[in-house]
């Protein structure tokens, strides 16, 4: 108590604790507001209300916050931060927690404060409620699942994307994990599939009226990206039941029909439905794959565990099956595939990756279709509809996925199962660049992420 209460000057410090110990209350919605000189619709104070409500790192809001005020947190800010930050979060079912709230409301009166600038009264009362209200070891007792909000951007030249809603901006309420490194990683919301749904939501021409799956869906991000663009039908599968129980919840907070966890065996696949579905891909069966029959396979960091490959090789080699067109087919559905070991070791040569079926493009020249609010708005949406989406087939099956390279190694390694599996891996990263539809999340890195298509090879 004592450390937080040094954040107060010496005359205003009394008064305030002892009032919030009495009322233990938030304090009253209706207090006098200053004159709002900021405009929230517009950035930078767009994006630092984005930002908050997405529980970015609370260094990231400090630095939005001082953009917002041309280097200093003034008054402006700050009211900005108390009627669109912490007033709406108490008014949010689904707002940022109550510690994070303290943590970001600490931040700015010690900013302010070093700063020899003036705090507003009314950050003083609501920072009082909430160190008397919530405390920091919190996280100690299990409590690490939070609500965040990503609310994705588009620029003003969109609108005649379908996935562009009229105010330009389409919020995902999402429950996940604190921490990825608790045992909660299907919880915990990846690059990857930041950048995967932006690619869905830049293109949904590409997914419109098609079936899709999603591999590995995690908290179901993807997924509720292409029920936004319509697609006809979304299959989110996962092999962790607690990862669907989370799923279903996310379903239900972005109301989603059909948000059902299911086993994949023996179910009954209604249209224009978005459900969760088990699916184990060491051990689901050929026929149960062949159940699913989706026109695109969609999949964010699944590329990371070499354990793991064979399987989701021959899982994307039987889903990616074109339609009564036989597969070169070994053992399970799929081609006898060489193992991380034997790779490693190099009883399997290099040499023996088809280089010619694995194929990396690398056009510079589209670089300049990455739609981004702080610079060209004016090509933001144009170009991307002026490209010719690369990978779409009326014909066959294809599968989007998008990784981080963390190991070169590991990454060939995956490229060699799948050439022995004789699926074509095309790397489309620079050819077909998304908007960016999150610019105010500075924690979200999209520099070293790939998007690649995956699909079987002509006979």
């Amino acid at each position: 108590m004592s450390r937080s209460t040094t954040l107060f000057t010496k005359k205003k410090k009394k008064k305030i604790i002892l009032s919030s110990y009495q009322q233990q209350q938030p304090p009253p919605m209706e207090h006098k507001q200053q004159p709002l000189l900021l405009d929230p619709s517009k950035p930078p104070s767009l994006y630092l209300i984005s930002a908050f409500f997405a529980m970015e790192p609370t260094p990231f809001l400090i630095s939005l916050s001082k953009e917002c005020g041309g280097g200093s947190i003034t008054k402006p800010v700050q009211t900005l931060i108390l009627n669109h930050c912490i007033n709406k979060s108490v008014s949010r079912e689904n707002g940022p927690s109550g510690l994070y709230v303290k943590n970001f409301l600490k931040k700015v009166i010690v900013y302010v404060e070093e700063s020899s600038d003036e705090v507003l009264d009314d950050l003083y009362e609501q920072f009082a409620y909430y160190i008397t209200s919530f405390k920091d070891d919190i996280l100690a007792k299990g409590n690490t699942r939070v609500c965040k909000t990503f609310s994705f951007l588009f620029p003003d030249d969109c609108f005649e994307l379908s996935s562009c809603p009229k105010s330009l901006k389409l919020e995902v309420p999402l429950r996940c994990s604190l921490n990825m490194l608790d045992g909660d990683t299907g919880c915990w919301i990846w690059p990857s599939s930041f950048y995967l749904s932006e690619f869905v939501l830049s293109y949904p021409e590409i997914f419109t009226g098609k079936s899709c799956l999603e591999v590995g869906c995690g908290v179901g991000l993807v997924g509720i990206s292409l029920a936004k663009v319509k697609a006809t039908k979304v299959i989110l599968t996962d092999g962790d039941m607690s990862t669907l129980a989370n799923l279903k919840l996310n379903l239900d907070l972005n109301h989603q029909l059909g948000a059902e966890s299911e086993v994949a065996q023996g179910t009954d696949r209604d249209k224009n439905i978005v459900k969760g579905e088990y699916l184990s891909w060491e051990f689901a069966s050929e026929s149960v794959l062949q159940g699913f029959t989706p026109d695109i396979v969609l999949g964010a960091d699944v590329i990371y565990d070499p354990l793991c490959f064979p399987h989701l090789v021959r899982v994307l080699s039987i889903l990616l099956k074109p339609r009564k067109t036989p597969l070169h087919q070994g053992n399970k559905g799929c081609v006898d595939l060489p193992t991380h070991e034997a790779f490693v070791d190099k009883r399997i040569d290099d040499d023996t990756l088809n280089f010619d079926c694995i194929t990396t493009s690398s056009d510079k020249k589209s670089s300049k279709y990455n739609g981004d609010h702080n610079g060209d708005k004016f090509c933001a949406c144009e170009g991307r509809s002026a490209m010719t989406p690369i990978g779409i087939s009326k014909k066959k099956p294809m599968a989007y996925i998008t990784t981080v390279i963390r190991n070169v190694d590991t990454y060939r390694y995956f490229l060699n199962v799948a050439s022995q599996a004789y699926l074509s891996v095309v790397d489309i990263t620079e050819n077909q660049k998304p908007l960016n539809l999150l610019p105010y999340m500075q924690s979200y890195d999209r520099s070293n992420i790939r998007l690649l298509t995956v699909s079987v090879l002509h006979n």
